[in-house]
């Protein structure tokens, strides 16, 4: 009893080393780098891709092994109730015989091997280039999960912000309410002063819970599209949504030989040719090599074990050379071969398309990097004024030189300024994806 105690506990400490790395990392602050590395670990269309990438790769074992020789072994035992008979005539006479024994049995090997069979051929390669497919296929879903996990990232920190500024106008509305609470008292307010101050307040509080709503909402997102569970605690570090001051290199036009949607294109474009071979190639004779040995024994009883056996046995084989050619099978494989060009030239139109939506992403992506940097520069110093003179007439209020209405006023268009500024920011960091992606330089991302 006491030694199964002590192993519970050793069980109980290893459990506790193995979960206690896993907490840990839990709670510590999650930059956008490790985001993007846990999901390339953790999200399941990942997973399903290199799972398709592993069975690509049977599927190539699976199109081998009909090029390699194959080998088969029959065994039979027979037990005949009435044997046949036959009529034979002897010089005139007519006799019945009978052919054969009670029991028969035969156990034989068969041999094939493919010599010649251009279909077999063309789908080895066929199967070598849907290898390559899956794993381009791979590759391109790791670039969308990186594309959506970081997406999701900045939105959240961009809300987070947003947040803060709604705590921030709480905070200062609060002291206003407390300085028209006390001149209300001393006479020196109105009642509808201290009314709007609330309503001011629980508009504020409401939208307050509306933005934590929102970012609970959008964490639950981001750690979805990481494939991490969603009641699992996260800190996202303010430093990554770092300020924007100038755009990066831009060039006039993007090389689309690298990117992974280009490569896919040429692969199954590779794949329809070979598919068209493979119909092509049923006009083509086949010829193949077979051979087998069989041997059978016959008896009177069922004695084939015995060591009296009376069975008789006796052996036969065979090597012999097939040799199929078509001739005619109703225009069947003309009509393959034709559907199979329809889909080369559909391919091409597809081609054509995804060409021209890659440059318009590249184009739009920096457009909207122009657009958002000047949008962050004209709302930042905006949003600096707008703190000014929320300042200044909040001063002027306090010393009985403005009025209630001109307090709200400002400290709305302060509220205004700053969320502007923070939705640019969000479109740039947004464009900024879209634009690395238009170079093939997602993976840049993964820190």
């Amino acid at each position: 009893m006491k030694t199964r105690i002590e192993i519970a506990r050793v069980i109980l400490v290893l459990l506790g080393m193995t979960a206690a790395p896993q907490f840990a990392i839990a709670q510590q602050k999650i930059t956008l780098g490790e985001a993007l590395n846990f999901a390339l670990q953790n999200n399941t269309k990942i997973r399903k891709a290199r799972l398709d990438e592993q069975g690509g790769k049977y599927k190539v074992a699976e199109v081998q092994a009909q090029a390699l020789p194959q080998v088969s072994g029959t065994s039979g035992l027979t037990y005949n109730a009435i044997i046949g008979q036959q009529v034979v005539d002897f010089g005139g006479t007519t006799q019945t015989l009978k052919f054969g024994q009670k029991w028969n049995s035969t156990a034989g090997v068969q041999l094939s091997q493919q010599l010649f069979n251009q279909q077999v051929f063309t789908g080895l390669q066929a199967a070598r280039s849907s290898a390559e497919y899956y794993n381009l296929t791979a590759q391109l879903t790791e670039e969308q999960i990186i594309e959506l996990v970081a997406g999701n990232y900045y939105q959240v920190l961009v809300n987070r912000q947003q947040l803060t500024v709604v705590d921030n106008n709480i905070k200062n509305v609060r002291v206003v309410e407390k300085i028209i609470a006390n001149q209300y008292q001393n006479g020196l307010a109105k009642k509808i002063d201290v009314d709007r101050i609330a309503v001011n307040l629980t508009n504020l509080e409401t939208q307050r819970a509306q933005i934590l709503n929102a970012v609970t909402q959008l964490e639950n997102q981001l750690k979805f599209s990481m494939g991490m569970e969603v009641n699992t605690p996260i800190i996202l570090p303010d430093t990554e949504l770092a300020p924007v001051t100038q755009l990066p290199e831009l060039a006039d036009s993007v090389a689309l030989a690298g990117r992974t949607e280009v490569r896919l294109l040429n692969n199954q474009d590779k794949l329809l040719m070979l598919q068209r071979k493979a119909y092509v190639s049923e006009y083509y004779p086949t010829l193949s090599l077979s051979g087998n040995y069989t041997y059978s024994s016959q008896s009177g009883g069922f004695d084939f074990l015995s060591s009296n056996r009376a069975a008789i046995g006796f052996g036969a084989s065979s090597v012999g050379l097939t040799l199929k050619v078509p001739i005619f099978n109703g225009f069947l494989t003309r009509s393959k071969i034709r559907q199979a060009e329809v889909d080369i030239r559909k391919a091409q139109e597809d081609r054509v398309e995804t060409v021209n939506s890659l440059n318009l992403a590249y184009e739009n992506a920096k457009l909207q990097l122009r657009n958002s940097l000047n949008t962050i520069n004209a709302q930042r110093k905006n949003a600096d004024l707008a703190q000014e003179i929320y300042k200044s007439t909040q001063n002027n209020y306090n010393n009985g030189l403005a009025s209630l209405t001109d307090l709200l006023d400002t400290e709305n268009s302060m509220t205004d300024a700053q969320n502007r500024y923070t939705e640019a920011l969000l479109n740039y960091k947004i464009a900024e994806i879209q634009l690395i992606k238009s170079n093939g330089n997602i993976k840049s991302l993964v820190k």
